[in-house]
């Protein structure tokens, strides 16, 4: 599995959204993570994301994930409506799955305001596809990145991997020598998936911001990049990534940076204030880590980002889908 092509996005979803509508303010674009739709009341924002992979918690990854997306535009979310597919008619796995998305929810003080469920014939595993919405008085999109902005990254790269990895892939583990406190620490990474606190932080001052989701924080860099018409050049050694998150990757032959990387959030600031957004952070218990210097492309070639010295201009494939094959 991997992401469409900046140029297939353009031809096929971008150019085909329907009537045009002056109450859009932000619409479908590449490595945008919301909408933003004027009302009389300021500015709503809409995101919609589905997730299948992960069995173990999929509806508190569903509710985070979705939840993210509209965090990641300075939005406070609020909604959210939420469609399930099962492969079967199995009440036992709709109560966990329905259970696990009104604790995520009510968690996160958001409210599930209707959806549906069904079952499709020919699914191998359960479906959700989330719709979340939220206000917000300042909408922060992912082309906003300027030259001179320094780029943060919060919490670190794999967090939403390494809890998949400890929840679905626990006998892989054990079988690879990993210690049973090591995945019981990493099982905890569920708690640090939502980034509605880092947004709160960043969102007043970022002039742009981005949730890293499939591809992991190298992809969500490039998509960063690439829609702001922007250089990055970072070196792995300055990406944050935990302890439990490197041993669990090295065990399953993955990589860190290109895993499923919900979690973090990725914003640039003005340079003038970066110190004390790091700060502000910290002092909110959010670990965060000063990435790069956002630099001007001198040419469309440029745009994107060098990691350990190599150009990367199009979406990364993400290492975790070849562990569900």
């Amino acid at each position: 599995m991997s992401k469409l092509s900046p140029a297939d996005l353009e031809r096929y979803i971008f150019s085909r959204t329907g009537a045009a509508s002056d109450d859009l303010l932000v619409g479908a674009g590449y490595g945008e993570d919301a909408a933003a739709i004027a009302t009389d009341e300021g500015t709503m924002v809409v995101s919609t994301d589905p997730i299948s992979l992960a069995a173990d918690r999929i509806g508190t990854l569903g509710v985070a994930i979705a939840s993210n997306d509209v965090a990641a535009c300075g939005g406070v979310p609020e909604w959210l409506v939420s469609t399930i597919l099962l492969p079967e008619p199995d009440v036992d796995l709709l109560d966990e799955i329905t259970a696990q998305l009104d604790a995520e929810a009510s968690r996160l003080g958001i409210t599930i305001i209707g959806g549906h469920t069904e079952t499709v014939a020919g699914l191998e595993r359960p479906l959700l596809s989330l719709t979340c919405m939220g206000p917000t008085d300042r909408y922060v999109p992912t082309s906003g990145a300027t030259p001179g902005d320094t780029v943060i990254l919060t919490k670190g790269a794999g967090i939403e991997a390494t809890a998949v990895l400890a929840t679905d892939f626990g006998a892989d583990l054990a079988e690879a020598g990993v210690d049973s406190e090591t995945v019981e620490r990493a099982a905890g990474f569920f708690d640090d998936i939502s980034v509605l606190p880092d947004s709160a932080v960043l969102a007043p001052v970022a002039t742009a911001m981005h949730d890293p989701t499939e591809g992991g924080v190298l992809n969500g860099l490039v998509e960063l990049a690439c829609a702001s018409g922007v250089r990055l050049e970072v070196d792995s050694e300055d990406v944050g990534v935990r302890p439990e998150t490197r041993t669990l990757c090295a065990a399953m032959d993955v990589d860190p940076v290109r895993v499923l990387g919900s979690g973090a959030l990725l914003a640039a600031v003005p340079e003038d204030d970066a110190e004390s957004v790091l700060s502000a952070l910290e002092s909110e218990g959010i670990e965060a880590t000063a990435l790069t210097a956002v630099e001007a492309a001198a040419d469309e070639d440029e745009v994107g980002v060098i990691y350990d010295g190599q150009h990367y201009a199009g979406s990364v494939d993400d290492d975790m889908y070849d562990l569900w094959d």
